[in-house]
């Protein structure tokens, strides 16, 4: 048996790099599954979703997920951005 040594942890974000990311678009008003959005973050996308409702009652069932896994959820005018880890959301100019 060789000495075969095999990084798959660098593979799969070497994997992960190799793939082109999106900015998703959507609308927050209860229709579509909180799974689906923790999804969409999960796979490295990002989402701008327009809400349409309580934005608490609408983001609590995915917002704390995506929180949890050190991505961002911020509040901007009638949007909400969902990011990814690793992909910062900067609201300097804000």
């Amino acid at each position: 048996m060789s000495d075969f040594d095999l990084d798959l942890g660098a593979i799969e974000q070497a994997i992960d790099r190799d793939r082109e990311r999106r900015v998703v678009l959507g609308v927050l008003d209860g229709e579509t599954p909180a799974e689906e959005w923790v999804e969409v973050v999960s796979t490295g996308d990002v989402l701008v979703l327009s809400v349409d409702g309580s934005l608490a009652d609408l983001a609590a069932e995915f917002a704390p997920a995506v929180r949890e896994a050190g991505g961002t959820v911020m509040h901007f005018r009638e949007f909400l951005i969902v990011a990814p880890p690793g992909v910062e959301v900067d609201n300097s100019r804000l």
